[in-house]
């Protein structure tokens, strides 16, 4: 089934035509149209640069137009955590970059006037555990302490009045989270890239890079071959094309997500009164959120399965049963859309931008890449034009996953894992 996001969006109208000839060579070739493609895009033609987008098949497509649609501060892990692994300074360098990103899209979003129902919401994550609560509180001094003071500790009688559910034992309240229509946010986007002067091919997957001297490539695809000066590659776990240095080191992990039916105003008031973005503590967790047109929108990693129509049915009784075991109100409440898209994931669950054998790229955002994406992209843009950008996920040695080439063969027994953490912790 079709995205909500996509569902709902504006088709977009600036790209190439289906028989428009590719050019013989462009400035910059970027490969992949989501967030980060396009807002390198939309960047680099800001200033002049003769950019070519080329998109295996439709702008935002993928993981951009799969999501959740949350816009929210924080890493994968929490910030109490990687100061115990990572130290002080480092720790608080990645979180910030994670928040900043938050800023970064509000401000394309208010330059480019992208309409797409952007608000200010906040971020609850919520303690499925009473023996989870600690670890909020853990978190909340860390962030107080270092990042960000605008911070609330929430006990569950206070989490009860933000949410109509007796599930939760407390949360961690940051008001800094937002929340868009992901699909609007992108047609947007890609319409910005484009009206500067970026040309986007849609249905052109890219076969092959081969170097030629320094950063230039041939790109390759089926409709022809563009020489570019330079190269980024966005393309997250794409398995399209000769690009297996990265797919060895990324691992595609499917996400899924149900939409019910417009819940009336007096319902939602019923269940989600805070209208912000939710996050639960558990391993295999949810998260979910409020549409503008009232709808709710509940994700998950229900099965640690690729996304097919029958693999997204059947994660979609999980979730919809979850659901309903967290808001018997809306037991009755009809589902009307249910999709799956796949998280390009690293190890450690934070994002790899750089450069690899002339071309760069930017990937492995492990399921919190809606901001970060967007402002990679524009990070990226001023690293490929050879200016000076802050980028902290450019980590020195990247190691291959033993024995992956792509197909994420071991992802059943990591879900009987992480099932097994849920029991347990």
């Amino acid at each position: 089934m079709k995205p909500y996001w996509l569902a709902t969006a504006p088709a977009f109208t600036g790209g190439q035509s289906a028989d428009a000839a590719l050019p013989s060579r462009a400035d910059v070739v970027v490969v992949g149209g989501g967030f980060t493609g396009l807002s390198a895009a939309l960047s680099l033609a800001r200033v002049g640069v003769d950019v070519v987008l080329l998109e295996a098949c439709r702008v935002v497509s993928e993981a951009s137009g799969r999501n959740g649609g949350h816009t929210s501060p924080g890493t994968s892990q929490n910030l109490a955590a990687l100061i115990d692994s990572l130290g002080v300074q480092r720790a608080c360098h990645y979180y910030r970059s994670f928040s900043d990103a938050v800023a970064y899209v509000q401000a394309v979003v208010q330059t480019e006037k992208i309409d797409c129902d952007l608000v200010t919401s906040g971020k609850l994550k919520l303690a499925s555990k009473a023996k989870h609560f600690p670890g909020l509180a853990a978190n909340y001094n860390a962030l107080r302490q270092h990042v960000d003071e605008d911070v609330e500790l929430l006990d569950a009688a206070a989490v009860r009045r933000e949410i109509g559910s007796t599930a939760f034992f407390g949360g961690l309240l940051q008001h800094k989270g937002v929340q868009m229509h992901i699909g609007k946010f992108g047609t947007g986007l890609a319409e910005a890239a484009a009206r500067r002067g970026a040309r986007i091919f849609e249905q052109t997957p890219v076969t092959a890079l081969v170097r030629r001297d320094g950063d230039r490539h041939e790109v390759r695809t089926a409709r022809g071959t563009i020489v570019a000066d330079r190269v980024l590659l966005a393309t997250g776990c794409t398995m399209h094309g000769e690009l297996d240095w990265w797919q060895r080191r990324i691992v595609p992990v499917g996400s899924f997500v149900i939409v019910t039916e417009p819940l009336g105003r007096e319902l939602m008031d019923m269940v989600l009164p805070g209208r912000r973005n939710y996050v639960t503590t558990r391993t295999i967790g949810n998260y979910f959120r409020p549409t503008e047109d009232l709808r709710l929108v509940w994700g998950g990693r229900a099965r640690f399965a690729r996304s097919d129509p029958r693999s997204d049915s059947k994660s979609g009784r999980i979730l919809q049963a979850g659901m309903r075991a967290t808001f018997p109100a809306l037991a009755d409440t009809r589902i009307d859309y249910c999709w799956g898209g796949l998280v390009d994931m690293t190890t450690d669950r934070l994002p790899r931008a750089g450069k690899h054998d002339g071309v760069y790229y930017s990937l492995g955002y492990s399921g919190h890449g809606t901001q970060m994406a967007v402002q990679m992209g524009g990070v990226m843009a001023s690293l490929v034009l050879g200016q000076h950008a802050d980028n902290p996920w450019d980590r020195g040695g990247w190691a291959a996953l033993p024995k992956h080439k792509g197909e994420a063969w071991f992802l059943p027994f990591a879900g009987l894992y992480y099932r097994w953490c849920d029991l347990i912790y």
